[in-house]
C-alpha cells in the first residue's frame, strides 16, 4: 500500500497520532509521560507549533496542531526521535519505539476542529473497560484523567501555557461550561468518529475545503 500524501501548509490544522510498535506501551510509567510532555513542550517551541489537545493512553497519543511555518514533518521527526531516544535510554532498550510514520490529518477547522477535540478528549472512556461503565462513572473518569488536555478545557485554573484553547472554545461561544455540556452530549447519545468523512486518507472536510486543498496542490 502506498504512503499516505504530507500535506505541508502554513496555517493548516492538524490531527496527528502514533502508536506503539506492534502495539506495545510507548509509556511504561507516570515518569514517562511527564518527559513526553516535557519533549512535547520543548518541540513546539522549536518549531513554532500550536497545540490545541493532547492525550496520551497507554500505547499511543493523539494531537490537534497548527503549524504557522507548515513544518508538520519537521516538528515530529524531532519529536518522535527525542522522545524514542530518552525512552531508550531510561529502559535500556534499543530500536523502534513507534509502528511506522506518525499518521497526519489536515482538518476543516471551520467545520471539524469542535467535533475532533471531543474525540480526543474522550479516549479515556471511549476505548477499554469505561466504556462499559454507567455514564456518570464515565464522566468522573474522564475529569480526573491526568494525561489530557481536558482538564484546562474544563477550568481555567488547570490551563497549559504551551496548549491554545481559544481556538476550540470560540467555536463554543468560549464557554468551558458549554464545552464541558458539549463533551458530555457525546457521551450520552454514544460515541461516533470523524474519520468515514476523511478524503484520501489525508484530508478531513467539507467538500469546498477537500477541492481548496487540490487546487493548491496541483
Amino acid at each position: 500500500m502506498a504512503r499516505a500524501l504530507r500535506i505541508l501548509i502554513p496555517g493548516a490544522h492538524y490531527h496527528v497520532t502514533c502508536r506503539g510498535n506492534e502495539r506495545k506501551a510507548i509509556f511504561s510509567d507516570d515518569n514517562d509521560r511527564e518527559a513526553f510532555l516535557e519533549k512535547l513542550r520543548g518541540s513546539l517551541a522549536i518549531y513554532q507549533v500550536e497545540l490545541h489537545a493532547y492525550v496520551l493512553m497507554s500505547n499511543h497519543f493523539h494531537l490537534m496542531v497548527s503549524t504557522p511555518r507548515g513544518n508538520l514533518s519537521e516538528f515530529m521527526r524531532h519529536f518522535n526521535v527525542s522522545y524514542t531516544s530518552l525512552y531508550n535510554r531510561r529502559h535500556k532498550r534499543v530500536g523502534h519505539l513507534y509502528q511506522g510514520r506518525y499518521k497526519a490529518i489536515l482538518i476543516d477547522q471551520d467545520n471539524y476542529l469542535l467535533e475532533l477535540s471531543r474525540y480526543v478528549h474522550l479516549n479515556p472512556v471511549r476505548i477499554g473497560p469505561h466504556q462499559r461503565n454507567p455514564i456518570q462513572e464515565q464522566i468522573r473518569e474522564l475529569e480526573k484523567y491526568r494525561w489530557s488536555s481536558y482538564p484546562g478545557y474544563l477550568d481555567g485554573k488547570k490551563k497549559q501555557s504551551w496548549v491554545r484553547y481559544d481556538s476550540v472554545l470560540g467555536q463554543i461561544g468560549e464557554s468551558r461550561a458549554k464545552y464541558r455540556q458539549f463533551v458530555v452530549e457525546g457521551m450520552r447519545r454514544g460515541y461516533t468518529t470523524p474519520w468515514e468523512d476523511v478524503t484520501g486518507q489525508v484530508v478531513l472536510g467539507e467538500q469546498d475545503f477537500v477541492e481548496k486543498v487540490k487546487h493548491r496542490l496541483s
